[in-house]
């Protein structure tokens, strides 16, 4: 790849001393990199050691008449094969997607015409925030494309998803895309394009006190993958999902929830949907009483525990005024799996049922078996990876709604 330069945005945060590295790496497999700064960014790095390792002019301002005329910002933007921004920031990716343009590096992704690799670092609050993923929404139905971020600790003592992804994972990314850049992905059928399709995964946590929950064994594997596949064939996708250990799929906008209750109001918020698939293990019951601080356990008096039963999501999408014109749901069963399955798709009023058998070890492994039960037919599909399962499926259902 020695003919392929990026243009390497580097925000505020922590996280920028991986853009160091990250530049070293890209350097070593022959991939040149142009990098502006920003006044946060030098907080942290700065222009020399930027510089040191690029080989390269490093740009901070948008109103340098030295730096205007010997590459303004317009040229800067066009003359890479791709920008990257490690760390994208909170306020990044903000400006980014509403447009906004104050200071070089915000101005010079709006004046772009090349696809922007975005790898967002910031705290986990911050990252969770409706805003934020309001924003990043805006900028995959804009054809932005993301990496992480990644879970773990953070540098404000917090622990969740909102670590830059590693270096390595990033410079990996980049040859991907620079090797993929003379593909028509553009050309290639998009039979989901124009749908918006509504999916649950992953289980909820119902808490007992400040520490316990009910919750399941649903790892959100395969509704991640049937998210991932029915964005690839160019849906817009909703993906609510449980508390799970994965990061977003590209091109999809996803909402977390922890109860059932939450997952509920997220799906009717997210209504209108041309299709809803409810994948997601959601709690049948949920403590009466959820406890504040943490419960003594005594054990010569173990506490009775009064369980309700918590809302039917998929019968009450599937019951909507607004249904959407397909309603998938997931049964997972051990026994009598194709009775249980017919079961529900009367009582819930679905269009489809699929059924897995899950007495070995389906719920967070990495494949499954899928039984496909409507009215009239029974398609048994055999053991595979989910993903591979996954786009089998979206491939059903854009036969189905075209």
């Amino acid at each position: 790849m020695d003919d392929k330069r990026i243009l390497l945005i580097i925000g505020g945060g922590i996280a920028a001393f991986k853009s160091l590295l990250l530049i070293r790496i890209l350097a070593k497999r022959g991939i040149k990199t142009t990098t502006i700064v920003t006044k946060g960014g030098q907080e942290f790095v700065t222009p020399l050691s930027i510089g040191a390792l690029s080989g390269e002019k490093v740009f901070t301002e948008l109103f340098s008449l030295s730096d205007e005329a010997e590459m303004g910002h317009i040229e800067l933007s066009r003359s890479a094969d791709l920008i990257v921004v490690a760390p994208a920031t909170a306020d990044l990716i903000a400006k980014a997607a509403h447009g906004l343009a104050n200071d070089l590096a915000s101005t010079t992704l709006l004046a772009t015409d090349k696809r922007v690799l975005f790898a967002p670092a910031m705290n986990v609050r911050m990252w969770e925030h409706p805003a934020t993923q309001r924003n990043i929404e805006t900028l995959r139905e804009n054809h932005a494309l993301f990496i992480g971020p990644d879970e773990g600790d953070m540098a404000c003592g917090e622990f969740g998803f909102g670590r830059m992804s590693e270096p390595e994972a990033i410079a990996q990314r980049i040859e991907k895309i620079l090797a993929d850049a003379t593909a028509l992905d553009d050309l290639q059928p998009k039979p989901l394009k124009g749908k918006h399709i509504l999916i649950t995964a992953g289980p909820t946590r119902e808490p007992i006190d400040k520490v316990r929950y009910l919750s399941n064994h649903s790892s959100g594997k395969q509704g991640y993958a049937i998210a991932r596949a029915c964005a690839a064939l160019g849906a817009h996708v909703t993906l609510v999902s449980g508390p799970v250990s994965m990061a977003a799929p590209e091109h999809v906008n996803l909402v977390r929830v922890e109860t059932a209750r939450d997952m509920l109001t997220a799906c009717e918020a997210a209504l209108p949907a041309h299709v809803f698939i409810a994948v997601a293990a959601v709690a049948d019951w949920r403590p009466a009483e959820s406890h504040t601080s943490k419960l003594k356990i005594d054990k010569h008096n173990i506490p009775p525990m009064e369980l309700q039963e918590n809302p039917d999501i998929l019968h009450t999408i599937a019951h909507a005024k607004n249904r959407p014109e397909l309603v998938i749901g997931f049964a997972a069963e051990t026994d009598n799996v194709l009775d249980y399955a017919r079961g529900k798709l009367a009582k819930k009023n679905c269009d489809i049922i699929v059924a897995n058998d899950v007495s070995g070890d389906v719920m967070g492994g990495d494949e499954n078996a899928m039984i496909i039960v409507t009215k009239n037919d029974i398609d048994k599909w055999p053991m595979m990876g989910k993903q591979k399962a996954a786009e089998k499926l979206a491939k059903r259902i854009a036969e189905i709604l075209n």
